[in-house]
Protein backbone atom coordinates (compact mmCIF):
# COMPACT_ATOMS: atom_id res chain seq x y z
CA UNK A 1 0.00 0.00 0.00
CA UNK A 2 0.57 3.58 -0.29
CA UNK A 3 2.08 6.04 2.39
CA UNK A 4 -0.54 8.18 4.00
CA UNK A 5 -1.67 10.99 2.28
CA UNK A 6 -0.13 14.05 3.59
CA UNK A 7 -3.70 16.13 2.83
CA UNK A 8 -5.65 14.07 5.33
CA UNK A 9 -6.46 15.59 8.67
CA UNK A 10 -4.37 14.92 11.97
CA UNK A 11 -6.00 11.45 13.98
CA UNK A 12 -7.64 12.44 17.37
CA UNK A 13 -7.80 10.19 20.09
CA UNK A 14 -9.79 10.38 23.12
CA UNK A 15 -8.68 9.88 26.73
CA UNK A 16 -9.54 6.21 26.81
CA UNK A 17 -8.14 5.20 23.31
CA UNK A 18 -5.04 7.71 24.29
CA UNK A 19 -4.37 5.70 27.17
CA UNK A 20 -4.19 2.16 25.61
CA UNK A 21 -2.16 4.03 22.82
CA UNK A 22 0.62 4.92 25.60
CA UNK A 23 0.19 1.78 27.47
CA UNK A 24 -1.38 3.84 30.74
CA UNK A 25 -4.84 3.54 32.49
CA UNK A 26 -7.44 6.05 31.55
CA UNK A 27 -7.05 7.27 34.93
CA UNK A 28 -3.42 8.06 35.18
CA UNK A 29 -3.79 10.18 31.68
CA UNK A 30 -6.37 11.98 33.35
CA UNK A 31 -4.22 12.94 36.77
CA UNK A 32 -1.27 13.71 33.71
CA UNK A 33 -3.67 16.33 31.87
CA UNK A 34 -4.85 17.55 35.83
CA UNK A 35 -1.37 18.20 36.83
CA UNK A 36 -0.08 19.18 33.88
CA UNK A 37 2.74 16.64 33.45
CA UNK A 38 1.00 15.29 30.39
CA UNK A 39 1.20 15.59 26.57
CA UNK A 40 -1.17 18.08 25.13
CA UNK A 41 -4.30 17.87 24.18
CA UNK A 42 -7.38 19.79 22.65
CA UNK A 43 -11.02 20.29 24.17
CA UNK A 44 -13.64 19.75 21.60
CA UNK A 45 -17.11 20.98 23.26
CA UNK A 46 -16.65 18.97 26.21
CA UNK A 47 -14.60 15.90 24.95
CA UNK A 48 -10.67 15.94 25.39
CA UNK A 49 -8.94 14.98 22.52
CA UNK A 50 -5.26 14.02 21.61
CA UNK A 51 -3.66 14.26 18.64
CA UNK A 52 -1.08 11.09 17.60
CA UNK A 53 1.37 13.07 17.10
CA UNK A 54 1.50 15.07 20.30
CA UNK A 55 1.14 11.30 21.87
CA UNK A 56 4.49 10.67 20.45
CA UNK A 57 6.12 13.49 21.25
CA UNK A 58 5.51 13.21 24.83
CA UNK A 59 7.14 9.48 25.11
CA UNK A 60 10.00 11.03 22.60
CA UNK A 61 10.37 13.72 24.89
CA UNK A 62 11.47 10.85 27.79
CA UNK A 63 13.01 8.72 25.75
CA UNK A 64 17.05 7.82 27.05
CA UNK A 65 19.73 5.78 25.64
CA UNK A 66 20.96 3.99 29.20
CA UNK A 67 20.10 5.43 32.93
CA UNK A 68 22.98 7.86 32.71
CA UNK A 69 21.50 9.79 29.99
CA UNK A 70 21.35 13.27 31.22
CA UNK A 71 18.77 14.82 27.74
CA UNK A 72 17.59 17.01 30.22
CA UNK A 73 14.04 16.18 29.11
CA UNK A 74 11.67 14.95 32.05
CA UNK A 75 8.36 13.16 31.72
CA UNK A 76 7.29 14.13 35.09
CA UNK A 77 4.87 11.19 37.09
CA UNK A 78 1.62 11.89 37.02
CA UNK A 79 1.21 14.01 40.36
CA UNK A 80 1.67 17.66 41.89
CA UNK A 81 4.84 19.35 41.63
CA UNK A 82 6.67 22.82 42.74
CA UNK A 83 8.63 22.93 39.71
CA UNK A 84 6.88 23.01 35.97
CA UNK A 85 8.50 21.02 33.39
CA UNK A 86 10.47 23.32 31.26
CA UNK A 87 7.97 22.20 28.51
CA UNK A 88 4.91 23.82 29.65
CA UNK A 89 6.88 26.84 31.84
CA UNK A 90 4.82 29.12 28.93
CA UNK A 91 1.31 27.86 29.38
CA UNK A 92 -1.10 28.71 31.81
CA UNK A 93 -2.10 27.04 35.05
CA UNK A 94 -5.25 26.09 36.50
Amino acid sequence: MSAVPANLPPRYLRTPEAARFLGLSGRTLEKHRTYGTGPRYSKLGGRVVYKVEDLQAWVDRGAKASTSDDTGDVVLPAKRHTAVSPAYAGQARR
